[in-house]
């Protein structure tokens, strides 16, 4: 721990409530143990468990910090006595279970990942929460296959852009739905096949129109509510629907027949609260099959806005206010830090 200091700047949660609970404090910088690292914090992503936490309604795993944030890049600060595979001034991107509102955050070892060349720490820190997140959902649970047809609700947030870029990268028909016109011209501007306003169009019989009737393959929903047995109706024969938030809720009558005639698999999962060696298991996927398509610049995150740290407030009420087209990220430095 040498050169660092003793207390750094954290965002922490005052009390559950709005954006303005939000509140910059001091806190010990902690020493990383066994296989954990340090990491100097460049740049934290912003994502909606970060919210649903701020309201009190996600609470940290038992043992994590309380403070939010569960993607950052930076430097390797300093290493437990257990790490072998990183040394002090790599430049990393890494999953948190918690804590990366902060100047400083510790994390395993395994649940870190080099950041791409040529990355901005900005970009690098978009990568962790979405990317593990999609390739889980869409590629592992889902088995979404080249040629099979991918519908993605919430089409522009920083999960969906993620999934239109991963999943035309390994050649699927990809189609989203979102909430405005604008929002729908960016997702055909990063591959979107077809993108369909949810407002102005009836996006069940849009996708069985797109797909010749079939349906799709795959279903990533973040959305849940009245979405589940529409989902059902717009999944292809065999389809798989997995499901990775309910914005809408979580508890709706459905019909189970249609599942059962059309032999769905309807799954979901949480990342945070998985173990480390699954998160170290996911990480390994990913520099095996998507770290090259970002080292080639065939897939890069879409930044929507940049704040100060101290201005998390600021990022909270910007996404809660569903206008980001793409990722939010808070800003330590402007370039990697040394």
């Amino acid at each position: 721990m040498t050169n660092l200091p003793q207390n750094m700047t954290v965002i922490a949660i005052s009390q559950p409530g709005g954006p303005e609970v939000l509140k910059p404090e001091q806190r010990p910088v902690s020493a990383p143990a066994g296989n954990e690292i340090l990491i100097r914090v460049a740049a934290a992503g912003v994502n909606r468990p970060d919210i649903f936490q701020r309201l009190g309604a996600y609470p940290p795993p038992k043992g994590a910090t309380d403070l939010p944030g569960l993607e950052v890049s930076g430097t390797v600060a300093a290493l437990g006595s257990g790490v072998n595979r990183w040394k002090i001034g790599d430049r990393v991107c890494a999953l948190a279970p918690g804590g990366g509102y902060a100047e400083y955050v510790t994390v395993d070892g395994n649940s870190a990942l080099p950041a791409p060349e040529g990355f901005s720490p900005v970009e690098a820190a978009a990568l962790p929460e979405t990317f593990f997140t999609v390739w889980h959902n869409v590629f592992e649970l889902g088995g979404l296959k080249q040629g099979e047809t991918l519908l993605v609700h919430g089409g522009a947030s920083g999960i969906g852009t993620t999934a239109i870029m991963l999943a035309k990268a390994f050649g699927a028909q990809v189609i989203v739905t979102a909430g405005t016109d604008e929002k729908c011209a960016a997702c055909r501007d990063l591959g979107a096949d077809t993108a369909i306003n949810y407002r102005s169009t009836d996006w069940v019989a849009e996708v069985k129109k797109v797909t010749d009737s079939k349906g799709a393959n795959v279903i990533l929903d973040m959305v849940g509510g009245a979405y589940i047995e529409q989902n059902y109706q717009a999944a292809a024969i065999g389809g798989r629907i997995v499901n990775i938030a309910f914005l809408q809720g979580s508890k709706v009558e459905v019909d189970f027949m249609r599942l059962m005639m059309k032999r769905l698999t309807h799954t979901g999962s949480t990342l945070r609260a998985q173990s480390l060696e699954a998160k170290a298991r996911i990480a390994a996927a990913l520099k095996a099959n998507v770290w090259p398509l970002l080292a080639s610049g065939q897939c890069r995150p879409l930044i929507h806005a940049r704040f100060p740290l101290v201005e998390a407030s600021r990022a909270h009420a910007l996404m809660e206010s569903n206008a980001n087209i793409g990722k939010v990220i808070l800003t330590i430095g402007d370039d990697w830090l040394s």
